[in-house]
């Protein structure tokens, strides 16, 4: 083939003519065809070339080309529109003044700069790169950082600029250009003259005030001086047993002999002890072995429950009655509020004061916190409308709740001890979260009254709130805290005493004292009044469902006497 290729015929002839009319020579090429349709690409140049040129129509929304940067940012020429009602005389205008930009500017920057330039006479740009005003200050501080004395001085600089000339007429100070221009008469000095002698009558009335100014002091002195000193006694045979255990100690054997619960029938036993009235009784945590009582005649009782039935301990700490009593989640110490606007701290056992509290208050409630975690914290409601906090170890105050408007009455822990309840003289319930002085749930109506007890049912999901309208109301724990208007007990008047409200272990029965000595007893789901005991001869103040005795009643009143039913 090689040699085929290279062969030539011996005449000259024009490779045309061997093309055509060799038959041993390459096959025929047919021209190229493209099936794509015919551009104008002298159009498509200049198109682009015009794109990259133009400037872009602020009005347009959608632009079909990439355009560059410059064009982005480059100014709006051309004619103004015709029908525009600005003149082209006054260029773009978006302000009466001319064309005004915005600028993100902070508003404290935006007052020191406002408030320097209407003192001084000068301000700084938004950008900060020049002064607008008094141009010769080289380095301008503003109203916020320039020292007392430097306004001082340009105060009185600016007065002095300011100032008009004195007429001569203003220098005689008899003269009424004098007063007009030194504000004030020449005679307004300090009088100096010979001291005046007081009367016979001005010197009585001063030593009578004085004497009675001195009287006043040593009163409140006493009353700071005074401290009651804390006494105990033990009535019980021994305070140890055989084995080394405190007479505090619960029975090993000590559980609920049965889940449902009963309405007592008769009374079983009467503790009598206290010579004035009881005003509040607890039992102790988890086991109700033994039985705390608080009383009007400044003491504090431990009766035994179980086997003796007598007073096991008397605690006197307060020189006044005796307000609130509360237990630890263990029963080894206890809280008592007075009205000598004390708290104090106590060992159950041993009787002795641990620590006192006071802010020189009135404390109507005293609650610890019912977490083992934070049973050194105390919470105390005050007669001065707020809650106090205390760290006990440190003995300092680390809270206020302060929103209340009345005395604080209750101190209610609700969802797992993070939020509690609170009701005061005010006719208003206000939730809290613990360690928060801000309320997150404020109740009030028109139609409610003062709630003095409220208590929890023992399946944690509503309260139950004592109203001095002669009815218990019931309120959801959860997040909304609304009012039950579904069930409501009433019957009982309780009308201006602060009777307790209770539950039976169970949640089957709902039970309260009523300021006629009875104690009322309802059924929870059907709100029906199930028995009404006589207990008292005055006011039944408080009752208690022993906690593993399901058909007992420990109720105490004022006429001094508690009573196990």
């Amino acid at each position: 083939m090689d040699l085929l290729q290279s062969y030539a015929p011996g005449d000259a002839s024009s490779p045309e003519d061997e093309s055509l009319s060799s038959p041993d020579s390459s096959p025929l090429r047919l021209p190229t065809k493209s099936a794509a349709p015919a551009v104008d690409e002298t159009a498509l140049a200049l198109s682009v070339a015009a794109s990259t040129s133009r400037p872009l129509d602020p009005s347009v929304h959608l632009v079909p080309f990439n355009p560059t940067a410059d064009q982005l940012w480059a100014p709006v020429l051309g004619p103004q529109h015709p029908h525009a009602p600005i003149s082209s005389a006054s260029g773009h205008r978006n302000h009466k003044l001319g064309h005004v930009e915005d600028a993100a500017l902070l508003p404290f920057l935006f007052d020191e700069q406002y408030n320097t330039f209407h003192r001084f006479g000068y301000a700084s740009d938004p950008s900060g790169l020049q002064i607008i005003g008094d141009a010769q200050a080289a380095n301008p501080d503003t109203v916020y950082n320039l020292p007392p004395s430097e306004h001082k001085r340009r105060r009185i600089q600016s007065k002095e600029e300011i100032q008009e000339p004195v007429p001569p007429e203003a220098e005689n100070p008899a003269a009424d250009e004098w007063v007009v221009h030194n504000k004030k008469s020449p005679w307004a000095g300090v009088r100096e003259g010979p001291p005046v002698e007081l009367t016979d009558e001005q010197k009585q009335y001063a030593e009578a005030h004085a004497a009675k100014k001195a009287e006043k002091e040593a009163r409140g002195e006493g009353k700071e001086k005074t401290e009651v000193v804390a006494k105990t006694t033990f009535h019980g045979k021994e305070e140890k047993d055989y084995q080394g255990r405190s007479w505090i100690t619960p029975p090993k054997d000590a559980k609920a002999t049965n889940e449902r619960c009963y309405i007592p029938k008769r009374c079983v036993h009467e503790w009598v002890g206290h010579t004035k009235g009881v005003s509040a009784i607890r039992f102790f945590p988890k086991y109700g072995h033994l039985l705390l009582s608080a009383s009007m005649d400044c003491k504090i009782k431990i009766w035994d429950v179980l086997e003796s039935k007598t007073c096991m301990r008397t605690y006197m700490g307060h020189n006044k009655a005796v307000r609130d009593i509360s237990f630890c989640s263990d029963g080894s110490k206890f809280l008592s509020a007075g009205y000598d606007r004390n708290i104090q701290y106590w060992d159950t056992e041993t009787g002795q004061v641990i620590s006192t509290f006071s802010t020189g208050k009135v404390p109507y409630v005293v609650k610890l916190n019912p977490d083992e975690d934070k049973q050194n914290i105390l919470l105390a409601g005050m007669s001065d409308k707020k809650i106090v906090q205390w760290d006990m170890r440190s003995g300092e105050i680390t809270q206020e709740y302060d929103q209340h408007l009345g005395a604080v009455n209750t101190i209610t822990f609700v969802d797992n001890n993070r939020r509690f309840v609170t009701s005061s003289d005010d006719k208003s319930l206000r939730v809290w979260e613990y360690g928060i002085p801000v309320v997150i749930k404020y109740i009030s109506e028109p139609h409610m009254h003062s709630m003095p007890s409220i208590a929890v049912h023992p399946n944690s999901n509503w309260l139950a709130a004592q109203s001095l309208d002669n009815q218990i109301l019931i309120y959801s724990t959860k997040e909304r805290f609304q009012l039950n208007k579904k069930k409501r007990f009433a019957g009982h008047i309780v009308a201006g005493y602060a009777c307790q409200v209770s539950f039976s272990p169970d949640g089957r029965f709902v039970m309260s004292g009523d300021g006629e000595g009875s104690c009322w007893f309802w059924d929870w789901k059907s709100c029906r009044r199930f028995k009404t005991l006589k207990c008292h001869n005055g006011v039944c103040i408080g009752c208690e469902w022993h906690p593993l005795e399901t058909s007992k009643v420990a109720t105490c009143g004022w006429d001094g006497v508690i009573k196990y039913w």
